[in-house]
């Protein structure tokens, strides 16, 4: 699509919203202190964005009980990898370029925490042992340094009402993913098959 008024500067954006209030420009910290660490702990779904360096981007979502991000210290924090697809996106990102991004989600709370940071892909055993769940250990862990960490207004969490049950939208006739697969990779077996395996696999390997 074509557009007649695209802004293209610094100076057309800022004329166009005005400059950013001075407390969100000083909430910035380059740790996790104890408010940091407070959140991330009660947090069980974070989105963690990454790039590969030419311009290709990904956010991956990951969860899993409250407290499955470790905060290891100060600066840095570690996300256990959980049994998946496979496809490895934000892995194979940070092997091209370390930059990541994640924000924390917790339940009912308004409010977010956004963490930028240097990513590093990590397998050992003991920091792996650490974030065992029912006996499964995982097979790596995504490692950041921290290098910026703020939290962020609730604003888009009442906009979006989405912690607010009464105004979801009705998701019973939305596509299912074995519907998407079986559209967008032109799979070869019935529908009924990839409903069977996607429900096998929530069941048997979430670990």
């Amino acid at each position: 699509m074509d557009f007649a008024d695209v802004v293209t500067t610094q100076a057309s954006l800022r004329e166009t919203i005005g400059a950013p209030m001075p407390r969100a420009l000083r909430k910035e910290i380059a740790r996790l202190d104890e408010h940091c660490r407070a959140l991330i702990a009660a947090s069980p779904f974070v989105l963690v964005g990454s790039g590969d360096g030419a311009g290709n981007l990904d956010v991956s979502p990951k969860g899993d009980r409250p407290g499955f991000v470790q905060v290891l210290d100060e600066r840095t924090l570690a996300i256990p990898d959980r049994p998946g697809n496979r496809r490895a996106d934000t892995f194979t990102n940070v092997l091209r370029n370390a930059g990541v991004g994640l924000l924390f989600l917790i339940p009912g709370k308004l409010e977010t925490l956004r963490v930028n940071g240097r990513a590093r892909i990590v397998r050992d055993p003991p920091l792996l042992g650490r974030m065992a769940v029912e006996g499964k250990t995982p097979a790596l862990a995504l490692v950041v340094t921290v290098e910026q960490a703020f939290i962020h207004c609730g604003k888009c969490m009442l906009r979006s009402g989405i912690w607010d049950p009464a105004s979801w939208a009705d998701v019973s006739g939305l596509p299912s993913q074995a519907e998407c697969l079986v559209s967008h990779a032109a799979l070869a077996e019935p529908l009924e098959e990839v409903e069977a395996s996607i429900e096998e696999s929530r069941r048997t390997r979430l670990y």
